[in-house]
C-alpha cells in the first residue's frame, strides 16, 4: 500500500514474485555449481537472494514514493491555504488541490483524491486522514494529520495552522539541503586527495625539480 499499490491481486503478485525469485536462484546455483563442493554455498544465496529480491525492490520504491510525496506537500499545503481562504471548505480544497496537482505531484494528487472518496463515502475526517498517514507513512504527513485533527477537535483556524505547517516543512527542507550540500563536499575530500592534489603538485613542483636535477645531475 506505502507503494501505490492498493489492489488485492497485487499482494499475490509481490509474493509469486518472491517464490519465483527462490526457484531461479535454485535454476542458476544448479547450473553454476551442480555437483561440486561448493553446491550449498550456491543453494543458500541464490535462493535467499532471489527471495530477498522483490522486498528490497519494493523498499526501494516505497522510498522515492514517499519522496516525491515529501516534495510535493509545501507545494499542497500553499494551494489549500488558498482555497480554503476563498471560501471553500477543507473537503473542496483537498479535492480541487489533488485535481490541480495532478501532473506535477501524481502520488500526492492520488492520496488527496482517495482521502476525498473515503470523506464523500461518509468516514469521519479524522479517520480518513489517519488513513492517508497511514498510507503514505511520511513523518511530514503525519505532522500534517495530526496539526488537522486538533484544528477540527478544538475548533481553531484551518488556514493558520496549515500556513504554519507550510513554512514548517520549507525551513526543514532547506536544512535538508544544506545538510546534503555539507555532506557532499565532505565527500569530495578524498577524491580530491587522491586525483586532485597529485596532479597540482606535479604542474606545481614538476619544473622545479626538474631543474634541480638539471643542476646536480649537467652531464645527464
Amino acid at each position: 500500500m506505502q507503494a501505490g499499490y492498493r489492489e488485492p491481486r497485487h499482494i499475490t503478485h509481490y509474493f509469486a514474485s518472491r517464490l519465483v525469485g527462490a526457484l531461479l536462484g535454485l535454476a542458476v546455483a544448479v547450473i553454476v555449481a551442480g555437483g561440486t563442493d561448493s553446491f550449498l554455498s550456491f543453494l543458500i544465496g541464490g535462493v535467499g537472494l532471489g527471495f530477498l529480491l522483490p522486498q528490497f525492490f519494493l523498499k526501494q520504491k516505497i522510498k522515492a514514493r514517499q519522496r516525491r510525496i515529501r516534495l510535493g506537500l509545501a507545494d499542497a499545503l500553499d494551494l489549500t491555504v488558498i482555497c480554503v481562504d476563498a471560501g471553500l471548505s477543507l473537503e473542496q480544497a483537498l479535492s480541487r488541490v489533488g485535481e490541480d496537482l495532478q501532473h506535477a505531484h501524481p502520488d500526492l494528487s492520488d492520496e488527496l483524491h482517495l482521502v476525498n472518496l473515503e470523506m464523500r463515502a461518509g468516514k469521519p475526517r479524522p479517520e480518513a486522514l489517519r488513513n492517508l498517514a497511514d498510507r503514505t507513512a511520511v513523518d511530514d504527513i503525519k505532522a500534517l494529520v495530526g496539526v488537522l485533527i486538533q484544528t477540527d477537535r478544538f475548533g481553531t483556524s484551518v488556514t493558520q495552522a496549515l500556513r504554519v505547517h507550510s513554512d514548517s516543512l520549507r525551513t526543514e527542507r532547506r536544512q535538508r539541503a544544506e545538510e546534503q550540500a555539507a555532506k557532499t563536499t565532505i565527500k569530495m575530500v578524498p577524491a580530491l586527495v587522491v586525483f586532485v592534489l597529485p596532479s597540482l603538485f606535479f604542474v606545481t613542483l614538476g619544473p622545479a625539480v626538474i631543474q634541480l636535477l638539471r643542476t646536480l645531475l649537467p652531464g645527464q
